[in-house]
């Protein structure tokens, strides 16, 4: 089946991690603004990216605190839920879109992925760019941060 991955936004760390400690049985991130996908770790996958976006290296967004902060986990790993750095988020709200493009043939060349992606794989990149950039809209709009669960 492969990973999950579900980008959200949560009002601060207690509650993103409520998003999958549930008491309710309901699958993660249900009742959050969220989004799921395969494919792109928020930790590995999305660094090259975050760097290209946010004009920072690679080093400065690993040194961030909130870069892939552990915010909760179900058991020993069946769910771990963790953070998105303020600056991406907030770069993500600043960034004209027509460079999304851009940016996703230079992340694909990256080393964030086994093999470079082919051209739709590209525009897949892209789109992901987009609906990030409008959840951290809405995200900023609330005061809120971003997150992502991940479900092996």
């Amino acid at each position: 089946m492969g990973v999950l991955y579900g980008y959200y936004s949560a009002a601060d760390d207690k509650d993103a991690g409520r998003a999958i400690v549930r008491e309710d049985e309901q699958p993660s991130g249900t009742g959050y603004d969220q989004f799921v996908l395969k494919g792109i770790d928020p930790t590995v996958n999305l660094l090259p990216a975050e760097s290209l976006i946010t004009g920072r290296s690679q080093d400065e967004v690993k040194a961030d605190p909130r870069h892939g902060h552990l915010v909760a986990m179900v058991g020993e790993g069946e769910v771990v839920s963790v953070s998105l750095t303020d600056t991406f988020r907030d770069a993500l709200v600043r960034f004209d879109r027509a460079l999304f493009d851009a940016v996703a043939q230079g992340w694909a060349v990256s080393d964030a992925f086994y093999s470079p992606p082919d051209k739709e794989a590209v525009d897949d990149l892209t789109a992901f760019l987009r609906q990030l950039a409008d959840l951290a809209q809405r995200a900023t709009g609330k005061g809120h941060h971003l997150y992502c669960w991940i479900s092996p």
